[in-house]
């Protein structure tokens, strides 16, 4: 996805390496309030300070990280509710997939592994090369440098058209994925811990209530 505050950010990237530190933080502060994502009453939500140490290339870094996981962690939360819902009724693996969803991956035949790494490793060297500068062409102090046309999010995959061309509306957009992957990512995170506790799939917890 296109993120319009990442702009801001890249266009100011000198005045963070030249200013006093007082001015840089407050220069970064105004733009990092700026960015979509950051949602009242919580505001720039970083307690760890993370931000403040990080430049906008960082930034834009971060935020790069952020959408990933929360994609895949949308699609894990789906993986999840479907896998145990048709777990014995699908046609895949002859129906021998059972129990809660994080002993599947431990099921899965031998063979379906290396459709698993080559589809990862074709979609993140597809990632890597719209985003990421070649690491020949890197700075020694700057590994994993973002392309300066590219903004975190962005792989053109938009099948059904959905991108607004409006930018305030992208803007919104953009929140409610962001909203959805964060919401996503402690879905997973306590999915993974409550089926790892008791042995049980999150149906049956959900049947049992």
């Amino acid at each position: 996805m296109k993120f319009v505050a990442v702009l801001a950010l890249a266009a100011s990237a000198n005045a963070f390496t030249t200013m006093p530190t007082n001015k840089a933080s407050s220069a970064l502060k105004a733009s990092t309030e700026g960015m979509v994502g950051v949602l009242d009453p919580v505001g720039f939500f970083d307690p760890l300070g993370f931000a403040e140490k990080a430049t906008p290339a960082t930034l834009q870094r971060y935020r790069e990280a952020e959408l990933a996981h929360g994609r895949v962690s949308m699609l894990a939360v789906i993986g999840f509710l479907v896998g145990e819902k048709v777990e014995g009724s699908s046609f895949l693996f002859d129906a021998s997939i059972s129990g809660p969803a994080i002993t599947h991956i431990t099921q899965v035949p031998d063979g379906f592994w290396a459709v698993i790494i080559a589809f990862v490793g074709a979609y993140e060297a597809s990632r890597a090369e719209a985003g990421w500068v070649d690491p020949a062409d890197c700075p020694v102090d700057q590994p994993g440098l973002l392309r300066d046309d590219y903004l975190p999010g962005d792989l053109k995959f938009d099948p059904l058209g959905l991108m607004p061309d409006d930018a305030e509306e992208f803007a919104i957009i953009q929140t409610k994925e962001l909203q959805n992957g964060r919401l996503a990512m402690l879905a997973a995170a306590g999915f993974l811990a409550q089926e790892a506790v008791d042995g049980k799939g999150i149906i049956e917890h959900f049947q049992s209530m």
